[in-house]
């Protein structure tokens, strides 16, 4: 259960980058709302999932998920560069990931 609460807390912090890009455009009530719900929840369910896995272990594939996430994210919504070197790092990322994974 704790791998899916880290998996949660990842999500909640690709759309709180996602809600800080939104601050970023046009920064309203919603926006700020937008924010303490997404970093709060993500945070909420690290600590969910540090009770079972690690902390360098969950710390390091949280931190994975949300980058390669708003990587993702940023590629596809947001016309950001797709170089072949960009999207082979976010690979290594989520590679990585899976790896902290399997080694756990």
């Amino acid at each position: 259960m704790s791998w899916i609460f880290l998996i949660i807390a990842g999500l909640f912090e690709i759309f709180g980058v996602v809600a800080l890009n939104q601050f970023k455009i046009r920064a309203n009530v919603w926006t700020v709302l937008g924010l303490m719900v997404t970093f709060g929840g993500s945070l909420s369910f690290l600590y969910l999932a540090m009770r079972g896995i690690e902390m360098g272990t969950a710390y390091a594939v949280w931190t994975g998920i949300g980058a390669a996430g708003g990587a993702i994210v940023g590629i596809i919504w947001y016309g950001e560069s797709r170089s072949y070197t960009r999207i082979l790092f976010v690979t290594l990322i989520i590679i990585a990931v899976v790896g902290l994974k399997i080694v756990s």
